[in-house]
């Protein structure tokens, strides 16, 4: 009962910060020449008000914490998702001094080549063909995540792991604010022609990025929205705290471990990142992880330990099977099935 009333507590903060940055996409087009594309906003706004709405369902009336949780927080994901690509995009449009040229003087001071990744999966396109999968796997692990931590009854390390996402995500658009770049492919300029084998799914970006710079791009998008931001990487950072977030799952931790590591190794060319920005995507993964936690510590009740409820509560997976044991038999009891 304690963690329930932890995970609403987490619930209310994380809904908060969304309503937050919805409100700051509203105000865009009152302050500046955006313009909402309300259509790409339609189904997920639609598939949360579902969502919601069985979550309603399964903590008031047919009660199961646990698939409250997972709707609660899909719901939650996709929210955050639809509200803060637009909000990249107002970010992109400060266009501020590309640093490009500084990122990869940083990558050649640590004696990391970008080239030569390239010309490594150009040489074995089949290596890249399986990183490529890893890397659109993104979303569907994501989703995933929210199943796997809830259905294994860790409620309040499933408001954490959201928690932890929007804060890597807010800190990684922020940073690319200050500090913009347009990626390691449109820097050294490698057409397709020059990458027979291998050209990065980003490539869509590009026209996104660079007319939200001259101003000939002015749309906040929802559904279909590119991901634009190079420094720091986001999937690196998301690649982190989906390792951290289902380590605990002694069967999941060593598949996500390796799947995730995959995904690092896929960045900088899929992803048209830069070594440095996948380093700084880890950095920002250890301080979201460390900042959800802390979020997660205060919303419990003192006679609630941390670590069981952020890591492996057993106890609360218990308490529920009993409680849905004990509504099933007075069903039946009350059916005269018993």
């Amino acid at each position: 009962m304690n963690e329930l009333l932890a995970a609403r507590r987490l619930d209310h903060l994380i809904w908060t910060l969304i309503a937050v940055i919805a409100a700051v996409v509203l105000m865009a087009p009152l302050l500046s020449d955006f313009s909402i594309a309300w259509r790409s906003f339609a189904v997920p706004l639609s598939a949360a008000v579902v969502l919601i709405t069985l979550s309603a369902f399964y903590s008031r009336w047919r009660k199961d914490a646990r698939l409250a949780s997972g709707l609660a927080a899909t719901a939650q994901v996709i929210v955050f998702a639809a509200v803060g690509a637009p909000i990249s995009y107002i970010a992109a449009a400060a266009n501020l001094p590309l640093l490009d040229s500084t990122f990869d003087a940083i990558d050649h001071a640590f004696g990391l080549n970008w080239r030569a990744l390239l010309e490594f999966m150009n040489e074995v396109p089949d290596v890249f063909a399986v990183l490529r999968t890893v890397y659109l796997s993104l979303t569907l692990q994501m989703t995933a995540a929210v199943l796997c931590l809830a259905f294994s009854g860790r409620l309040v390390a499933l408001r954490s792991y959201t928690l932890a996402f929007i804060f890597a995500a807010l800190a990684t658009i922020a940073l690319s604010v200050i500090m913009p770049a347009a990626g390691a492919w449109p820097h050294y300029g490698i057409t397709a022609a020059e990458s027979p084998n291998v050209y990065p799914t980003v490539s869509t970006s590009w026209p996104v990025f660079y007319g939200l710079r001259d101003g000939s791009f002015r749309s906040l998008v929802a559904v279909g929205s590119e991901g634009i931001i190079t420094f720091p990487s986001l999937h690196a950072a998301l690649a982190v705290v989906l390792i951290a977030a289902l380590w605990p799952i002694p069967v999941l931790r060593w598949l996500v471990l390796a799947l995730n590591a995959l995904m690092l190794v896929a960045t900088p060319i899929d992803g048209s990142h830069y070594f440095i920005d996948i380093f700084a995507g880890m950095a920002i993964a250890a301080v979201a992880l460390a900042s959800a936690r802390a979020a997660a510590r205060a919303a419990l009740p003192r006679s609630v330990h941390p670590r069981a409820a952020l890591a492996a509560p057993k106890h609360t997976s218990a308490a529920l099977a009993e409680a849905s044991y004990r509504r099933g038999r007075k069903f039946r009891e009350a059916s005269g099935s018993e």
